[in-house]
């Protein structure tokens, strides 16, 4: 009995030494806080000195309605396959089921509220970003999301090891603390508050779930979760299905009110876009994203389109900007580390012919890797810009500072002779000449250029530039191969030329440091850009001290990457084309938005679904 009691007595006793260190802990480090005069708040800008346009107190986003009904059933497509429902493998709708530490405004240019922290604060240095957690915060199996569970998160998605892309998104954060279970500390070597839009975007996910568990391993079972809506149903290839949680812990925060408003929402499978054409008209599924103007031209004109049945519209995504797409050249590979071949080759380019003859005069050129933006760069350099540029001027063109960029406009109709002609005394002073109707260098070797390409949609772009660059008297041509094959070559650097996705987030942060800086390796840097010039102005946009310095940074970055050709802008990106069938209520957007709330802002319209089920 003595030895039971003794047992008893020292567990009492470790569970009390736990408490009391743990207690002892959080003073320390209130006390540190308040020592490093860490100012918290509701919300957080990646803009220095911003003035967020929410009130702490705000109840819900001008944008949403938040008397909004619950219910219905929203069923969107997806196209490429999944084989497990892991987080690590980002499957179809999986960021609707886990919190996030922060929800971006879409009707701001950068305010990003709390809403798995309660609060956030920025270091004085900047090189520091604490959150405060809300101790209401539950997982869906009621146990509390604690900052054990946030550092668990972020330090298992840096790892990355199946390279998703987490590692490169995460890579700024140098270490992460949970000093107490219900602060987070992050620290990195840049500007903490430039990153913030990556954190709006990561799901937290359990440690008590998957700590003992391999998130690389496929699984059907998605594990505990803690968001709005809760993966019910699974089977890779056909479907994904999400039922909405009605005692969703956040359901009535802020960020939260008028949100998340279907009961269900369904992901189902299709082969490719030509049968999801087919499905979205016969109405096996709600909403189709159309990013092929030959069909958001012609494949619509159907009886239930003129009745107003089904409806051709657009979601604003000004919070996204630049190309759609760049065509990227290898500037480690000989011919295309010349300046002056990758300029003629921007002039074979018609991309005016292009527009008319294939896309029926839909799209706009991007004159800017920051298109429809306030950070593009427009006619001449400015004293600000100038003034970063100008240490720098060894490694800048002269054009740089005296000649406003744009790409040579056509008439889009026939041959643009005139824009070959200027194409080939380009090469001509690059040492080019015709010999037996092959262009070829001083040394005899002709100019041999051929396109990596997965996707055949690219086909279709790439084509009428291969017949251009032949007039010339170049081997052009076309290599399609798997997306796996072409992963590897692109990332080992064998190619010359490829196709990649142009967006950027607006403001650009975080994708400036991987897609340009010389030090951040090759994978999202196709084009292998070394230049100190470019190095300093993505430093200098990251480490920007106010808005007029982080615009003027980038601006004078774009200048710098337009007048060296290292990769030609296509198309703008614009607003988002959809197809949908008029069974939903949408929102009245102000004027300012910059992201459209769907689907989290749409809800399930009774009567406008009964007027289609008539028909």
């Amino acid at each position: 009995m003595r030895i039971g009691q003794t047992v008893h007595i020292n567990a009492r006793m470790k569970e009390v030494l736990i408490a009391s260190l743990l207690f002892v802990s959080c003073v320390v480090h209130a006390v540190a806080m308040r020592a490093e005069s860490l100012e918290f708040h509701h919300g957080v800008s990646q803009i220095p000195n911003y003035d967020l346009k929410y009130a702490p107190d705000f109840k819900h986003f001008d944008y949403v309605n938040p008397d909004a009904p619950k219910g219905g059933t929203l069923v969107l497509p997806y196209t490429w396959r999944f084989s497990t429902v892991s987080p690590m493998y980002k499957p179809m709708g999986y960021d609707m089921s886990y919190d996030k530490l922060i929800v971006r405004a879409g009707d701001e240019v950068s305010g990003h509220y709390c809403s798995l922290a309660e609060s956030v604060a920025v270091s004085t240095d900047g090189r520091k970003i604490v959150f405060r957690l809300r101790p209401e915060a539950r997982w869906h199996d009621g146990k509390p999301i604690t900052s054990e569970d946030i550092k668990f998160s972020l330090e298992t998605f840096r790892e990355d090891i199946m390279g998703g892309g987490w590692s490169t998104m995460l890579g700024w954060i140098s270490n992460v603390e949970a000093p107490d279970p219900l602060t987070v500390v992050i620290y990195t070597e840049t500007d903490a508050a430039k990153q913030v839009p990556i954190l709006s975007g990561v799901p937290m996910i359990p440690a008590h779930y998957w700590r003992d568990r391999d998130l690389t391993v496929p699984t059907l079972d998605p594990g505990v979760q803690s968001g709005p809506y809760r993966m019910s149903d699974a089977a890779p290839g056909r479907y994904f299905t999400y039922t909405r949680v009605p005692e969703y812990w956040g359901r009535d925060l802020p960020v939260n009110r008028g949100r998340f408003n279907f009961d269900t929402i369904r992901y189902d499978y299709y082969l490719d876009a030509t049968v999801a054409r087919e499905a979205i008209r016969a109405g096996e599924f709600d909403v189709w994203t159309e990013n092929d103007l030959r069909h958001w031209v012609s494949s619509y004109d159907v009886p239930v389109l003129e009745q107003g049945l089904l409806i051709k519209g657009r979601l604003v995504a000004g919070v996204l900007g630049g190309p759609r797409l760049r065509l990227a050249l290898n500037t480690k590979r000989a011919p295309f580390d010349d300046p002056l071949v990758r300029e003629a080759l921007s002039y074979a380019f018609d991309f005016e012919w292009q527009n008319r003859a294939l896309h029926s005069g839909e799209q706009q050129r991007a004159n800017s890797y920051f298109a429809d933006s306030i950070f593009a760069a427009t006619g001449l350099p400015d004293e600000a810009e100038v003034a970063l540029l100008e240490p720098y001027r060894a490694h800048v063109p002269d054009r740089v500072f005296d000649s406003v960029f744009s790409f040579r406009r056509s008439s889009g109709t026939g041959v643009d002779r005139e824009g070959l002609s200027i194409a080939q005394r380009v090469l001509t002073k690059a040492g080019y000449r015709i010999k037996d109707g092959v262009l070829v260098n001083e040394l005899g070797e002709p100019l041999i250029i051929q396109f990596l390409i997965y996707q055949e949609a690219h086909n279709r772009i790439l084509l009428p530039y291969v017949r251009s660059l032949s007039v010339l008297g170049a081997q052009a041509s076309i290599r399609m191969i798997d997306s796996t094959g072409y992963g590897y070559l692109v990332r080992e650097g064998e190619f010359d030329a490829i196709l990649v996705d142009g967006w950027v987030e607006i403001p650009p942060s975080w994708q400036l440091r991987p897609n340009f800086h010389s030090g951040t390796g090759d994978r999202f840097n196709p084009s292998r850009i070394d230049n100190p010039a470019v190095d300093a102005m993505v430093d200098l946009a990251l480490n920007a001290t106010d808005l007029d310095q982080y615009v003027a940074s980038v601006r004078a970055l774009d200048r710098v990457l337009l007048w060296n050709f290292y990769q030609f802008p296509l198309n703008a990106r614009g607003n988002t084309r959809i197809v949908y069938w008029n069974k939903f209520g949408r929102p009245e957007l102000p004027d300012e938005m910059l992201m459209a709330p769907f689907p989290d802002g749409w809800w399930y319209d009774e009567a406008k679904a009964a007027r289609i089920t008539s028909q």
